[in-house]
C-alpha cells in the first residue's frame, strides 16, 4: 500500500473533512450514453502517482492508455520478448483497483510472465485465459494516472491449426496478433467458431521498437520512423488505434498506389497475386471511403499472412497465404470495411459481433456486388460469439446481418441510409459502440419505424 496525505485519502474515499468541500461526482460518456460515475469514490483530478489505499472491486474499459513497447523477435527460434510500459489515466468516471490487459500470448504463447510493476512497485499479476490481471495495490481514483510495466517471453506456434494462426511463424511469415498487452476486460478466448474474442479501446499514441536477430521486412499497424544502420532495430509509431499488429518475413515485396489522400500498400512474398491484391484493395478502399467518410491514417496495408483466415487491424489487414483468387476481391473488401467497423468505430467483438461483422460484410458485398442468400435458417442476430455454431455463425451474423442492413437501406432510401451510416461513424470515431447504437442511428435517419418493423424480431435482447 502507498501512504497518502489525510486530505487526499479522505477526498479519494469520499469522506467529509471540516473545511474541505466534497467534489462532485463526474460523468463519463460511454458509447452514446452518459453514465453517472459509481458513488464508491468521489474524486477530483489528481497528478502522477495517484493510487491510494483501499479496494473497490472494479475495472473499466474506459481508460486512456498510451503504450511504449520493445519487442524482440528471434526469427530462428520463433520466440519473442515484450517489455511494455502503459501510461494510464482513469477516464472512466469512477475508481478502479485493477486493470485487465488482453494479449493472445497469454493463451497461445506459453507465456513466461515476469514481475509486473505499477508506478515502480511490484504487484502480484496473474494470467487468466488471454488476460493479464494487474492489481493496482490500491485504488486509482477518477482522473488519476499511473504507469504499468509488463514484461514476458513467449513462443510463436509453428502450425496454423485451431487459433494458432493468430500467433505463429509458418510459411515463411511470422504473424503476431494482439501481442501487446492492451487495456481490455476478461473475455473468454475459446468459442465454437472463428469469432473474434476481443474488445479494446483506442489509444492516442503507441510507440514500438522492434529488434530482430536478422534483417526482416516488417508490416505493422504503425508508421516506421527510424531504422538502425544494421537493419535490426526499427521504430514505429501509431495514433488512435485499438491494437498493434506485427507481421514479418525475410522477403516481403512492396507494391503501393495512391488513392485520394492515402496510400494503399501490399506486402507479399514471391508467388502471391500481388497485383490482384493491390487492385482489389485500392478499389474497395476508394468505394468504402466514399460512403463512410475519411480514412484517418496515411497508409492502408494489405499483408500476406501465414495462412487460415483474413484478419483486421487498424491500418493493416491480413490476407492469408493460399487465399482463393476467385474469392480475393470479396475477402479484401470485407477486411477493408473493418477499417471503419471495428477500427474507427470499435465494439465488443465477442459480445456483439453484429456491430462490426454484419456492417463490414454488408459493405464488402455492396461494393463488390456479391450479395447472396444465407445457407442457414433465419435466426437471431443479438447473440455473442459463444452461442453461434461453427456451421451458422458466418451465415447468420455476416450474411443475414448484412442482408438485414441492405433491407434497411432499401426501406430508408440509399441517400438517407448512407447519411445515417456516415453520421454514425463520425459520432463514434475512435470510441466503442454497440449494436443498439448502430440500429438506433439507422432508425433516427428515417421517419419509417425500422425498430418495430425490421429490427425487433431479430434483436429480442434490444427490443
Amino acid at each position: 500500500m502507498r501512504s497518502v496525505a489525510t486530505v487526499g485519502l479522505a477526498l479519494a474515499l469520499g469522506l467529509a473533512l471540516p473545511g474541505v468541500p466534497s467534489p462532485a461526482v463526474p460523468t463519463v460518456r460511454a458509447g452514446s450514453s452518459v453514465v453517472a460515475a459509481p458513488p464508491l469514490i468521489a474524486t477530483s483530478p489528481v497528478g502522477v502517482g495517484d493510487i491510494v489505499a483501499g479496494s473497490v472491486g472494479r475495472t473499466s474499459l474506459h481508460l486512456t492508455a498510451t503504450y511504449d513497447a520493445r519487442l524482440k523477435l528471434s526469427w530462428a527460434h520463433h520466440r519473442i520478448h515484450v517489455d511494455a510500459t502503459l501510461a494510464i489515466t482513469n477516464t472512466s468516471g469512477g475508481p478502479i483497483d485493477r486493470v485487465e490487459l488482453n494479449t493472445i500470448a497469454a493463451r497461445l504463447g506459453a507465456i513466461g510472465l515476469e514481475p509486473v510493476t505499477v508506478d515502480g512497485v511490484a504487484v502480484k499479476a496473474t494470467r487468466s485465459d488471454q488476460t493479464i490481471v494487474v492489481p493496482l495495490g490500491g485504488v486509482l481514483p477518477a482522473g488519476g494516472s499511473m504507469h504499468v510495466r509488463v514484461r514476458f517471453g513467449a513462443t510463436l506456434r509453428t502450425n496454423l491449426s485451431g487459433s494458432n494462426w493468430l500467433f505463429a511463424k509458418a510459411n515463411g511469415i511470422a504473424d503476431l496478433y494482439r501481442w501487446l498487452p492492451w487495456v481490455s476486460r476478461k473475455t473468454a478466448f475459446t468459442r465454437p467458431n472463428h469469432g473474434d474474442p476481443f474488445v479494446t479501446p483506442s489509444s492516442p499514441s503507441v510507440h514500438v521498437t522492434i529488434i530482430t536477430d536478422r534483417k526482416l521486412r516488417l508490416a505493422t499497424t504503425g508508421d516506421r520512423v527510424s531504422i538502425s544502420a544494421d537493419g535490426l532495430t526499427q521504430v514505429y509509431r501509431a495514433h488512435d488505434v485499438r491494437d498493434f499488429t506485427v507481421t514479418a518475413a525475410t522477403d516481403y515485396r512492396l507494391r503501393q498506389r495512391v488513392v485520394g489522400d492515402n496510400i494503399v500498400r501490399v506486402f507479399s512474398r514471391p508467388g502471391a497475386p500481388a497485383a490482384a491484391m493491390l487492385d482489389a484493395a485500392a478499389d474497395a478502399f476508394k468505394a468504402i471511403e466514399a460512403k463512410l467518410g475519411p480514412y484517418p491514417y496515411r497508409y492502408f496495408r494489405v499483408v500476406q499472412s501465414a495462412g487460415r483466415y483474413g484478419m483486421e487491424s487498424p491500418a493493416l489487414v491480413w490476407i492469408p497465404t493460399g487465399a482463393s483468387r476467385a474469392n480475393l476481391r470479396y475477402l479484401i473488401a470485407h477486411e477493408t470495411a473493418h477499417q471503419w467497423f471495428y477500427g474507427i468505430v470499435g465494439n465488443d467483438q465477442a459480445r456483439e459481433p453484429f456491430t462490426d461483422e454484419a456492417a463490414a460484410d454488408f459493405m464488402a458485398r455492396y461494393v463488390t456486388g456479391t450479395k447472396r442468400a444465407s445457407r442457414c435458417s433465419t435466426g437471431r442476430l443479438d447473440r455473442d460469439i459463444y452461442h453461434y455454431s461453427a456451421a451458422c455463425y458466418y451465415e447468420r451474423v455476416y450474411i443475414q446481418g448484412g442482408n438485414l442492413l441492405d433491407t434497411a437501406r432499401k426501406r430508408m432510401g440509399s441517400a438517407a441510409f448512407w447519411a445515417a451510416m456516415r453520421r454514425y461513424v463520425d459520432d463514434h470515431r475512435f470510441g466503442l459502440s454497440t449494436t443498439k447504437t448502430l440500429l438506433q442511428a439507422l432508425d433516427d435517419g428515417t421517419p419509417k419505424d425500422l425498430g418495430g418493423t425490421l429490427f425487433a424480431s431479430r434483436f429480442p435482447r434490444i427490443y
